[in-house]
C-alpha cells in the first residue's frame, strides 16, 4: 500500500522539517535560555551535571522493559529491524535491499514512507502491555519515542510524520505513559533521533529521501559529510523537551549518536531535565553509551553486553528478548530461553548492573506469544526469588565458578553460555547473603568463596561459621543442612526444585561474637 497525493496532503506530510522548527524567540528558545540561566541546582555545564545521583528506585528495581515499535515492524526483516531502512537506501547490494525489491518492487517506486499505512496498531492495547510488563517483574518500562527513522511515536508539533497523525493514529507514548504509571512502574522513554542526521542518504537524488515533500520524515537534504546544522539541533532538543514536559519520564534513555549533537545542546537538555525534576521533587536519570556524556552524568549503557566483573560504578545493559540482535519485530528470529534471561539478570545484578530488556511488537500491536511466555517465566521466577534481586546490593565478591565472559563491555553477549553447578552469583540485603546457583547444583551446593583463602596475595576470611544463623532455599520449606569445611560452605538441596531456573540460597547472617 502506498500514499496517494491526497493522503500526503491530508496528513500534512508536505511540511518540511525546517518549516516545523521553532523560530528564535519561541518557546524552545525560551527553554534553552532558561536552561542556560542556571534556574535550578544544575548549570548547563559538565562540571555541574556530574552531580547526578542514581535514584534509589532504580537501585531497588534493577529490571526494566522497553519496546522497539515503529514503522520498521512492517517489513519485519533484517538482522536488526531498526536498520532495515538505512540498509535498503545506503547499501544496494545488501540482503535488505534485495528482499525489499523482491517483495515490494523497486526502491525508486516503493520507499520507506510507503510502509506507514501498513503500520496499523489495530490490536494495540497499552493496558495489556503494561500489565504484561508488570507481571514480568519489571519495575520500569516504556517505549522508544523515536528511532533513527524520523517517525515519532507521539503527537509532536515538530513533524506531521508521527503515530498520532499517520499509521496507527494513536499517541503511543502518551497512552503508554498513563498505562505504565497506573501499574506503579516508573516510565522510560528512549531516543535514537540523533542518528536521524545520517540515517537516510538525503543527498541521493535517485530516491524519495531527497524529495523536499518528504523531508519531515527523511530529513532536510544536506551534503553527505555535513555536520548537523542549527535547524536539526533545535528539533532534536525540542522533541526531547516536548516529551519531558508532556509525559514526565523518569528515565530518558539515549542510543548511540549523541556524539553528533553539539555539546551545548546536550548540556542544555540535561540541565533542563534535571532542574525540572528538582522543582517537582522527583528523582530522574539518563543513560548514555560510550562517552557521549562526560563520566558521572547518568548511567552508562552497554548494548548487548555486560561487565565481566563487579564494578564500583552502576551501569545498565540493554539487550533484546530475541535470540539475535533484531531489536524490533523480525518475523523469522527465535528467542532467548527463559533461563538465559533469568541468569543474565542475576549476573548483571551481582556485578552492580541493571537490565533493560527489549521486546519488539508486531505492526498490529500484538506482542509475539514466545516473547510473552518468556516474560511471564521471568515474572514467575521473580515471584519466588525477587528478594535476591530487588533492593539488593552487590556483595564483597560477585560470584564464583568456571563459566566467565571472555571480555567486558558492550557487544559481548554470549548466548551459548552453559553454566555448571559450580557457577554461583552473590547479592546482599538486610543482613542476608543470597547465593544464587545459576543451574541446579545436584544433591549439594559448594560455596568456595565463603571460606577463608590464605593465599599470600589474595587473603580473604570469607564467612565465620558462627556468622551463619540459618540457610534456606527460596520457594522451599524443606530444611537445609550445612557445614563448613576448609574448601567450602556445603549446603544440601531440597528434594523438590522450587522453581525452573536459577536457585537461591538465603543465608541469614548475625554478628559472629
Amino acid at each position: 500500500m502506498k500514499f496517494n497525493r491526497r493522503d500526503l496532503l491530508m496528513g500534512g506530510a508536505a511540511l518540511s522539517a525546517s518549516s516545523l522548527i521553532s523560530p528564535a524567540g519561541t518557546a524552545l528558545d525560551q527553554r534553552r535560555n532558561h536552561a542556560a540561566s542556571g534556574s535550578g541546582p544544575f548549570q548547563p555545564s559538565w562540571n555541574s551535571l556530574r552531580n547526578i545521583t542514581v535514584p534509589q528506585w532504580l537501585r531497588e528495581g534493577k529490571f526494566g522493559i522497553y519496546t522497539h515499535w515503529g514503522v520498521y515492524a512492517v517489513p519485519a526483516y533484517s538482522r536488526n529491524a531498526t536498520w532495515y531502512a538505512h540498509n535498503i537506501y545506503n547499501n544496494p547490494d545488501s540482503d535488505e535491499r534485495k528482499h525489499h525489491e523482491a517483495t515490494y518492487g523497486p526502491l525508486e517506486k516503493f520507499g520507506y514512507k510507503d510502509f506507514i499505512p501498513m503500520f496499523t496498531a489495530s490490536h494495540f492495547d497499552p493496558d495489556e502491555w503494561a500489565e504484561l510488563f508488570k507481571n514480568a517483574g519489571a519495575r520500569f518500562a516504556g517505549p522508544v519515542a523515536e528511532h533513527h527513522d524520523g517517525f515519532a511515536m507521539w503527537d509532536t508539533k515538530y513533524s506531521a510524520w508521527n503515530a498520532a497523525k499517520m499509521g496507527p493514529k494513536r499517541n503511543v507514548v502518551g497512552e503508554l505513559s498513563k498505562s505504565i504509571k497506573q501499574q506503579g512502574m516508573k516510565f522510560l522513554t528512549a531516543f535514537h533521533h540523533a542518528e536521524h542526521w545520517f540515517y537516510f542518504p538525503t543527498w541521493d537524488k535517485r530516491y524519495d529521501v531527497s524529495n523536499p515533500q518528504y523531508s519531515g520524515l527523511y530529513g532536510v537534504s544536506h551534503d553527505k559529510d555535513a555536520i548537523p546544522d542549527k535547524a536539526f539541533l533545535d528539533v532534536w532538543l525540542g522533541k526531547l523537551i516536548e516529551v519531558v514536559d508532556a509525559y514526565d519520564p523518569d528515565i530518558v534513555w539515549f542510543d548511540d549518536g549523541l556524539r553528533v549533537i553539539q555539546q551545548g545542546y546536550r548540556e542544555d537538555f540535561l540541565s533542563y531535565y534535571f532542574n525540572r525534576a528538582a522543582k517537582l521533587r522527583k528523582d530522574v536519570i539518563v543513560t548514555y553509551k560510550s562517552h557521549d556524556f562526560t563520566p558521572g552524568v547518568g548511567i552508562n549503557d552497554l548494548e548487548l553486553g555486560r561487565e565481566a566483573n563487579m564494578t564500583y560504578y552502576e551501569w545498565i545493559t540493554d539487550t533484546t528478548i530475541d535470540s539475535g540482535s533484531g531489536w524490533g519485530y523480525v518475523s523469522n528470529l527465535g528467542f532467548k530461553s527463559a533461563d538465559e534471561l533469568v541468569t543474565g539478570l542475576v549476573d548483571r545484578v551481582s556485578k552492580n548492573g541493571f537490565l533493560l530488556l527489549n521486546v519488539g511488537p508486531k505492526p498490529d500491536g500484538t506482542i509475539p506469544e514466545p516473547a510473552k511466555e518468556r516474560l511471564l517465566a521471568m515474572g514467575k521466577w521473580l515471584q519466588v526469588n525477587g528478594e535476591a534481586i530487588y533492593n539488593t546490593s552487590p556483595w564483597l565478591v560477585p560470584g564464583e565458578g568456571p563459566t566467565q565472559l571472555k571480555k567486558s563491555g558492550a557487544f559481548n553477549e554470549d548466548n551459548n553460555l552453559r553454566y555448571t553447578p559450580q557457577d554461583i552469583r552473590y547479592t546482599y540485603r538486610d543482613n542476608c547473603l543470597y547465593a544464587i546457583c545459576l543451574t541446579w547444583p545436584g544433591d549439594k551446593a559448594f560455596f568456595t568463596k565463603l571460606v577463608p583463602n590464605n593465599e599470600l596475595i589474595d587473603r580473604w576470611v570469607g564467612l565465620y561459621p558462627s556468622e551463619v544463623e540459618s540457610i534456606k532455599m527460596l520457594g522451599s520449606d524443606e530444611p537445609i543442612k550445612w557445614e563448613f569445611t576448609k574448601e567450602a560452605l556445603i549446603a544440601t538441596t531440597p528434594k523438590v526444585k522450587p522453581c525452573d531456573h536459577a536457585f537461591v540460597y538465603k543465608i541469614a547472617l548475625k554478628k559472629p561474637f
